[in-house]
């Protein structure tokens, strides 16, 4: 797989999960928060069992012999599944992708500083701070801009 799939594979991940925030968003906003997000994981068991059946190649680890401290990662997919459905129709779509990217930025910058959970190394720098510093003002201009439009209606 070359890097330019990669990247391209990826950009297409953050596409669908902001068109899937956004329907989950309201469909949560009429069935609830707790049935939306079930939707979701239901559909999305049945096809990644599809998958998994016909797809995955054997691999020496399986669920069953894979350090336990990995399997957790399954739940902060469903905390982070809740609190878009809860959050998308109170804030917006924008709002929401912002807060989430810069979330997952700058957890990984930490993440990457202090190598946890078996990662490589790689030191916050001055242009990691001035990163951080970006998402900032981008969640203060989308949320001053969102305060901006809710004062005009």
């Amino acid at each position: 797989m070359t890097v330019f799939f990669a990247v391209f594979m990826l950009i297409l991940g953050g596409v669908a999960l902001s068109v899937q925030s956004s329907i989950n968003g309201r469909l949560g906003n009429s069935v609830g928060v707790i049935a939306s997000a079930w939707l979701t994981f239901v559909i999305g068991f049945a096809i990644s069992f599809l998958l998994l059946f016909f797809f995955e190649p054997n691999h020496e680890v399986t669920l069953f012999s894979a350090p336990k401290w990995q399997l957790i990662g399954a739940l902060f997919g469903v905390m982070y599944m809740l609190i878009v459905v809860f959050a998308v129709p109170k804030i917006g779509i924008a709002a929401a992708t912002v807060c989430t990217i810069s979330g997952q930025l700058i957890m990984s910058l930490i993440i990457d500083h202090f190598g946890w959970l078996n990662n490589n190394i790689i030191p916050l720098d001055s242009n990691r701070y001035v990163a951080i510093l970006l998402l900032i003002g981008a969640i203060t201009m989308i949320y001053l801009s969102n305060k901006r439009i809710a004062k005009a209606a």
